[in-house]
């Protein structure tokens, strides 16, 4: 048995090296995904162009720019005339944004302590903007209480009020990469093994070798298991890439158990193996495989939390990520790397991935029986 076995692995390696899309596919892409999420797909937002209209030009207003300048959110790349420029430039989509400086500002600061600015922000994107917003309301802020202590020459902690000092866990920085690149395990991991797995098999359908293998004395979980072999190996070996460039390139710490990531990952391989074989039942080509792969995929994508928090969808998506093995291996790979936790902590995502792995491994050997080599 280990010898046909063996036979079976040794010729699907050999397969795969002579075919360069599948290792265009399985050793490039996931670099490739890895570097354009791990820079282009990031929450964080700095730096954003903004246009300034100083009606006061006085050194109150500049000392109010420098502190805009100072921040890390906002480049003042244009001086501009008037509000219309401001409103032409953020059309024509050059600028995010602009500070609109009343004439006088000056002079009401100096007499009362207190002025208006205006701030405006493009918001076609709602998530740049309520970003933008916030830190403009917090330089602002910051310059009041500068204010207070010159006139007043009173410290804030010194006056009522309550002190929130916020803490930030496991992601001080709040590095979007520390999220991203974890994710992008799962999604590498789901990805490569389900539609190698069904390309696979499908393909020995579509070329007629499949009848070839059928009389020979292999049997037919031997075949099927040194097909998938040869992918588990490739899917390890992306999954230790990814995790080597997310720490020595983006600086991703690991703060659990490697060992302990290693185990889980292999469950939920067990996972998109069993979708891979359940797609080579339903496919008849591997343009066939690939498209329900990717019909599958992209939901998952969505649903699972990789890209947007599930708490901020409505109800019925909610629920329907419950469905979703990809949402409950973010949960183990984000909490094994990012906040170092364990099994103890991890035990429903654990049991759900399991049971997703034992109902999907049922439906794809019930099928392949049914369906036959």
């Amino acid at each position: 048995m280990f010898r046909r076995l063996l036979a079976i692995v040794v010729k699907e390696f050999r397969h795969i090296q002579r075919d360069p899309r599948s290792l265009a596919i399985m050793f490039l892409i996931p670099v490739v995904q890895l570097l354009l999420l791990g820079y282009a797909a990031t929450t964080d937002v700095k730096y954003l162009r903004i246009g300034v209209v100083d009606y006061d030009r006085t050194p109150q207003s500049r000392a109010l720019l420098d502190a805009y300048r100072a921040s890390n959110y906002f480049t003042i790349v244009a001086y501009l005339p008037n509000t219309d420029a401001l409103r032409f430039e953020v059309d024509r989509g050059h600028l995010r944004g602009g500070i609109i400086i009343p004439a006088g500002y000056g002079r009401q600061l100096e007499k009362t302590g207190r002025a208006t600015v205006a701030f405006v922000v493009d918001g076609s994107d709602p998530t740049i903007a309520q970003t933008a917003f916030s830190a403009a309301q917090a330089v602002g802020q910051a310059q009041s209480v500068d204010l207070i202590r010159e006139r007043l020459h009173i410290e804030p902690e010194d006056q009522p009020g309550i002190d929130v000092r916020a803490r930030v866990w496991y992601n001080p920085e709040m590095r979007s990469q520390n999220f991203m690149i974890p994710g992008l395990i799962g999604m590498v991991l789901t990805f490569i093994t389900m539609l190698m797995t069904a390309m696979a098999i499908v393909r020995e359908r579509e070329w007629g070798t499949m009848e070839q293998l059928v009389v020979t004395p292999i049997r037919p979980i031997e075949l099927v298991v040194g097909k998938v072999i040869p992918y588990i190996a490739i899917a390890f070996w992306d999954l230790l890439e990814i995790l080597a460039i997310g720490v020595w390139w983006f600086d991703v710490p690991i703060r659990g158990s490697l060992p302990l990531l290693l185990q889980l990952s292999a469950l939920y391989l067990l996972t998109s193996l069993s979708m891979g074989l359940l797609i080579s039942t339903l496919a008849q080509t591997q343009q066939e495989a690939m498209f329900l792969t990717y019909f599958i995929m992209l939901p998952s994508i969505f649903l699972s939390g990789f890209f947007f928090p599930i708490d901020a969808m409505p109800a019925a998506l909610q629920f329907l990520s419950n469905f979703v093995p990809l949402k409950y291996v973010l949960i183990i790979v984000r909490g094994i790397i990012l906040k170092g936790v364990g099994v103890p902590e991890l035990s429903e995502s654990v049991t759900a991935v399991t049971i997703f792995s034992v109902v999907l491994l049922i439906l794809a050997a019930t099928r392949f029986r049914k369906r036959g080599l």
